[in-house]
């Protein structure tokens, strides 16, 4: 394979994808399915279906057929094309790479690969569309392929189907998602390693994308901030993380990028330049404990709503607040995919799943939280996929 990929997934496991999509398709009656996605957070349909991310903002737009290789559409001149037949080697899968200079920064763009999709869905006499992700497309996007198609062709949302084949993963995409929290736990330990007062606490995220860049890692999220003891130590991004850290604070890291592959982990764990306060300790025990009761409750067939509930449940009954917002959620290519533990989840838990449980909670004077990943194994969870000790590390 072309020696320029960065741990390329095998064309075995994009076959068996490709596979289990068009079972479905077929039972549906659809022809096409429609996606587009811009980044490699929030975005993982298009890698999902091509071992290729969106990045920067810059659309990137697959039509997967029914019984013919895909067309990709993405940055590029005006009118571009390359016939590639589904034979190239980074390109696995694709027959037409079509190109057009459009920004989402820029409005007259808006419609320019909506152009080119329906022409190739035309081309093909695609009668039976689906949408996969339709609510993170730009809305002229759809607009334009549902009034030019309209009169000939009818829409489905596929969003339902797709969520649930990526949700299970692969062996290989389970190995991967097994390298991935090993490579957090190598990050953690040289954070550990070279923490030191007077450091921002964007030197300290900083730090750990670098050494995750350094492990494989292509994209990610890296969120905390410093605080005395006795303030809450809350995640923050980039753009407030100018604070310096002193001796005796704390300092609360998520580290959230991709391993190998692309495949999303995310840990979390509190550091202090000193010596821990009891109730800095007593507060990430108890969300310890809490991670434990969900961790319980993760089996096969079981109902998210009803595990977020008794969750709720289990903080209420240590006068903790109850959660409002997502503690428990799948991942892979995306950095939050389904399922999500809350009330208005359909999916069940599944066999090989890859599940984030970060339960939390913040008052003025403590944010306590851990984050570890489980892979979801015939009766339950299996062995925490993240080696690194669940304490407050005193440094």
């Amino acid at each position: 394979m072309n020696e320029r990929l960065l741990t390329p997934i095998s064309t075995a496991e994009l076959e068996r994808r490709w596979a289990a999509v068009r079972k479905e398709m077929q039972e549906r009656g659809i022809d096409a399915l429609v996606m587009q996605n811009s980044n490699d957070w929030l975005g993982g349909y298009v890698k999902w279906f091509t071992d290729l991310p969106a990045v920067n903002g810059y659309p990137r737009t697959v039509i997967f057929y029914a019984d013919d290789p895909m067309s990709m559409i993405e940055m590029g001149a005006h009118g571009g094309r390359r016939d590639l037949k589904g034979g190239d080697e980074v390109h696995r899968g694709v027959g037409e790479l079509l190109t057009t200079p459009a920004f989402t920064s820029v409005a007259y763009t808006d419609e320019y690969q909506a152009e080119i999709a329906v022409d190739a869905l035309e081309h093909r006499g695609c009668r039976s569309i689906g949408f996969v992700g339709k609510g993170a497309m730009p809305y002229r996007f759809v607009a334009r392929i549902e009034q030019d198609l309209g009169g000939c062709a009818k829409f489905i949302d596929a969003t339902e189907f797709v969520d649930r084949l990526k949700a299970i993963k692969s062996e290989e995409e389970r190995d991967l998602i097994r390298k991935a929290a090993q490579m957090q736990d190598e990050v953690f330990t040289r954070v550990l390693k070279k923490i030191e007062p007077g450091m921002t606490d964007n030197d300290v995220t900083a730090l750990a994308q670098y050494e995750g860049r350094l492990l494989g890692s292509e994209q990610g999220l890296f969120l905390g901030s410093s605080a005395p003891l006795g303030q809450a130590s809350r995640f923050i991004d980039r753009h407030l993380q100018a604070r310096s850290l002193k001796p005796g604070e704390h300092f609360t890291l998520l580290i959230e990028n991709n391993g190998p592959g692309g495949f999303y982990t995310e840990i979390a764990r509190t550091i202090v330049l000193g010596k821990a306060s009891n109730e800095l300790i007593d507060g990430f025990e108890s969300m310890k404990e809490a991670q434990a009761h969900t961790l319980r409750l993760l089996k096969p067939g079981a109902s998210c709503a009803k595990i977020a509930e008794s969750h709720d449940e289990y903080m209420r009954g240590r006068a903790l607040p109850p959660e409002l917002r997502l503690y428990c959620h799948g991942q892979g290519y995306d950095l939050v995919e389904r399922p999500l533990v809350r009330c208005d989840e359909t999916m069940t838990i599944e066999e090989h799943m890859n599940l984030a449980v970060h339960p939390g909670y913040e008052t003025p004077s403590i944010f306590a939280v851990i984050c570890d990943n489980y892979l979801i194994e015939s009766d339950g969870p299996g062995a925490c996929l993240h080696k690194t000790a669940k304490q407050v590390f005193e440094v």
